[in-house]
């Protein structure tokens, strides 16, 4: 992983004082698939619906090549990561997964303004997003509006997943 960001991350009393958001390799996709199954896991989902959403939360070293995949590391090992997929002036955002254990320590937060700031720098005006419903107060929390929602069913439960965009800075 190549270095292109160094922060330090708070939230509360919870720091990482040296929190790196780097390039993801693709010999890093083992660690983020664990990142994002654990991530998932974190809020009480079934192991059934883990199951069914395991092709969307397996990140594959052709993934990594072919997208802009950015991992946050505290020491050497990745704690959190995203995902940009797309060309033009709107990106998705397909994937953001904060480790358990860092979740409320600001490293989400750092990630999703680097991934704004990344996005606005390979011309993008806008980033579209589906949030878990788990994440939208955190993704209106940064900015991101709700435009609407895409609706699916898993065992028989219908559920709501809310559909976000938010303008990149200076290219509103």
């Amino acid at each position: 992983m190549d270095e292109v960001g160094s922060v330090a991350a708070c939230s509360g009393d919870r720091e990482v004082p040296h929190l790196e958001i780097v390039r993801a390799s693709p010999d890093a996709a083992d660690v983020l698939t664990r990142i994002a199954f654990a991530a998932k896991r974190h809020w009480g989902y079934p192991e059934p619906w883990i199951e069914q959403w395991s092709g969307c939360l397996t990140i594959t070293p052709e993934f990594i090549r072919d997208n802009e995949v950015h991992a946050a590391t505290a020491g050497d090992e990745p704690v959190a990561f995203y995902a940009l997929v797309g060309r033009g002036s709107t990106l998705e955002l397909e994937h953001l997964w904060v480790s358990p254990e860092y979740i409320g320590s600001g490293v989400g937060r750092a990630l999703f303004e680097h991934a704004l700031g990344r996005a606005a720098s390979l011309g993008a005006e806008t980033l579209r997003l589906e949030a878990d419903p788990n994440a939208e107060g955190f993704y209106r929390r940064m900015g991101a509006r709700r435009v609407g929602e895409n609706v699916y069913e898993i065992e028989g439960q219908k559920r709501v997943l809310p559909l976000m965009v938010v303008g990149l800075p200076g290219r509103r």
